[in-house]
């Protein structure tokens, strides 16, 4: 009985059924897309536990694996146990345990860590801004006493934009604050299904892990059966090369995030800068996000310490300069390796992209994702001239006009006036 790849109609029909349904979907698209977002959100809506099981298991995956072959089989062998079929399940399940209850350590750990610091932070800048703007003031005044006019000016100047900013803080900030938090205590609700989500998606994450060989296989048969041996290989290798792409830079953009904290922290507290871990942490976290993240961590944060001390601000710029420099040209490098292989000009291209669509996620989901079809793109690029008998060296297309294809260039036979 031929199935699925070997039935030349079946393939026509298949083929035809997504072409009719694409236009059909293109024309709904068009002039009824608010119907359509709607109907993609509810699926995702309905479909977001699995989601998010699906993501817990990717990150977990490594720990897992650390778990077992790192440190239990390797026990078992130095105790010269033989671990059965049996016992190879109980160990399964304790390290996947073992993995869930880390993360949400992990997890408890930083918000218990980084929310009173920020509640704390954020009362004591509201409460001392007064005192900020004067001691800024008497800064500006003491830097600037040899010259009177210029002093004056910076000093009426500085009464002006002080005043307004602070009932800016007081008229506006507060009462958007307020609001926002009346708006929490409304969707609550939308709080408690995400909490929801979140459980169920470490219930599933469990079972993902618990039995992800069964999955891959299940997975590798269904391609096996639909496709062609050939089309089959074709896509494993591509989703092969993604989980590289993809889990390789995540794990190390973690792990490189997590050390720029680290050094941020200890770094700031020699300097004795204000809100040090508050400052650590913001650095550390938009650290993740390539190119743009560590700007967008460090001017928020030499904000907050300008306001205690300019000199502290000054400090703090040039350490978070040099911090980014050993990031950028030994720690990165280092960790990452070349995992995207993506110009800076893509890097761009990719953020931008990703975080006009999909926010903050996309900004640094967007990279890894890009790098991915870049490389698939550029290796049907390949794979098509290789079938031509064309030269795949990129230097040979900077140099030459014309290629020597076996065709001469049409000539241009029209007379000249």
């Amino acid at each position: 009985m031929k199935f699925f790849g070997d039935n030349h109609y079946f393939n026509w029909g298949v083929t035809a059924f997504f072409v009719a349904a694409a236009s059909m979907l293109f024309y709904f698209g068009i002039f009824h897309m608010e119907i359509l977002v709607s109907g993609i959100q509810t699926v995702f809506r309905i479909i977001m536990p699995l989601i998010y099981g699906a993501a817990i298991a990717y990150l977990l995956n490594p720990v897992l694996n650390f778990l077992e072959k790192k440190v239990i089989y390797p026990a078992c062998d130095f105790k010269k146990h033989k671990v059965g079929k049996r016992g190879s399940r109980v160990i399964r399940y304790f390290c996947v345990l073992i993995s869930v209850f880390l993360l949400c350590w992990l997890v408890y750990a930083l918000v218990m860590t980084i929310l009173p610091e920020i509640i704390n932070s954020t009362v004591n800048i509201i409460n001392s801004f007064p005192q900020y703007m004067d001691d800024i003031q008497k800064w500006v005044t003491k830097s600037l006493e040899d010259n009177r006019d210029l002093n004056a000016l910076a000093v009426e100047l500085f009464d002006k934009y002080a005043a307004r900013f602070e009932n800016f803080l007081s008229r506006d900030i507060l009462p958007q604050l307020q609001g926002a938090l009346i708006h929490l205590s409304s969707g609550v609700w939308d709080v408690l299904v995400f909490f929801k989500n979140i459980v169920i998606g470490i219930i599933v994450s469990i079972y993902i892990l618990a039995d992800k060989e069964a999955f891959t296989a299940k997975a590798k048969m269904f391609l096996y059966a639909a496709f062609t041996p050939q089309w089959a290989n074709r896509i494993l290798e591509n989703a092969r090369f993604t989980h590289r792409t993809f889990g390789g830079f995540i794990s190390g953009k973690i792990v490189d995030s997590l050390i720029i904290g680290i050094l941020c922290y200890m770094g700031t507290s020699l300097l004795g800068t204000p809100y040090s871990i508050l400052v650590s942490v913001v650095v550390g976290v938009t650290n993740i996000i390539p190119f743009f993240g560590p700007y967008l961590g460090a001017v928020p944060c030499a904000f907050l310490i300008l306001l205690v001390n300019p000199m502290q601000c000054l400090y703090f710029i040039i350490f978070i300069l040099a911090l980014q420099q050993f990031d950028g040209n030994i720690l990165g490098p280092k960790i990452l390796g070349e995992s995207t292989g993506l110009s800076s000009f893509m890097v761009i291209l990719a953020i931008l992209v990703g975080g006009g669509l999909f926010g903050i996620v996309g900004m640094f989901v967007g990279v890894p994702v890009c790098a991915v079809l870049y490389a698939l793109l550029w290796n049907h690029i390949h794979k098509a001239l290789s079938e031509k008998n064309l030269p795949l060296d990129i230097q040979i297309y900077k140099t030459s006009k014309y290629l020597n294809s076996g065709e001469e260039k049409p000539k241009n036979n029209a007379k000249k006036g």
